[in-house]
């Protein structure tokens, strides 16, 4: 199988043909059977979650496949505490030593507020960027790529899928997929 990469959903295209989507050791084991060797050659593959391309070597068995990605490093564990250094002005330090429980659960509980505060445009961002990597990849020689872009990021998601009228149906439908959280959300009025 997959070493360590059974968790990434993936969706591979020849050309403009969507082949496969779902979990990576799927998509592989589903473009080893139904494609040729020289067909494999040309198939590109994407990270679902990152639109950014996946290298898959295809030598082999099916279970003898490997994702190429960078080994994950050694490091705390996933609930370990992580130091670092903070440059802060001595009143700020003043205040932070102020607080209940000391300078470390402030910052910890105002860093937090902080994400959730931003968490709808974390997600605009990160669902702009896969769209972003997917297009460039596939679509950068189509008519009305930059066009597509500047809508992407100016959050006119009409206008954007407007742009995009006379593309191939499957790189259209992936792109909606990627695109689900790249708008603001509209308040019904």
């Amino acid at each position: 199988m997959i070493n360590g990469h059974s968790d990434i959903t993936c969706t591979a295209f020849l050309g403009t043909r969507m082949v496969a989507s779902g979990s990576l050791p799927s998509v592989t084991s589903i473009v080893k059977e139904r494609l040729e060797d020289r067909e494999l050659l040309q198939l590109l593959i994407f990270d679902d979650s990152t639109g950014k391309q996946i290298d898959v070597h295809f030598r082999g068995k099916t279970d003898d496949l490997a994702a190429d990605e960078s080994p994950r490093r050694a490091g705390r564990p996933k609930l370990g505490v992580v130091s670092g250094e903070v440059t802060l002005l001595p009143r700020q330090w003043e205040w932070l030593k102020g607080q209940p429980g000391g300078a470390s659960v402030t910052l910890r509980k105002l860093i937090d507020e902080a994400r959730r505060a931003g968490e709808e445009q974390g997600k605009i961002r990160a669902s702009q960027e896969s769209v972003y990597h997917f297009m460039t990849a596939v679509a950068g020689n189509f008519p009305h790529y930059e066009e597509a872009l500047r809508e992407l990021y100016s959050g006119d998601m009409d206008r954007f899928y407007d742009s995009m009228e006379e593309w191939a149906p499957d790189i259209k439908s992936h792109i909606k997929k990627l695109a689900l959280d790249a708008f603001p959300k509209r308040n019904p009025g």
